[in-house]
């Protein structure tokens, strides 16, 4: 039982020291968010069943999950700004044809 609250501290203190690091880009932000997360949820699942390879894997789910949310968002804000611009030309389009 003592090996297992190293375990979690140290899971904790290490997503805790990573959480500090605010001059990072947001897609690594979102990597290691899922990273930290998935690794807390393999940690839970290893503390259950005893296997704590659970904890190496939920931070690699975590973490190319974090990655793949943050490709999709960043399209859709492309997708969007698209859009707004496509606005923008169509509406200056039909000012000019009412002048």
């Amino acid at each position: 039982m003592n090996t297992d609250r190293k375990i979690l501290s140290l899971t904790l203190l290490a997503a805790l020291a990573a959480g500090g690091c605010s001059n990072m880009s947001q897609s690594q932000q979102s990597t290691l968010s899922g990273a930290a997360i998935g690794t807390a949820a393999g940690v839970a699942v290893g503390a259950i069943t005893g296997e704590w390879a659970w904890a190496a894997g939920g931070a690699a789910i975590g973490a190319a999950s974090g990655y793949l949310v943050n490709q999709e968002r960043q399209r859709q804000e492309a997708a969007q700004k698209a859009a707004y611009e496509r606005g923008v030309q169509t509406g200056k389009q039909q000012a000019q044809q009412k002048n």
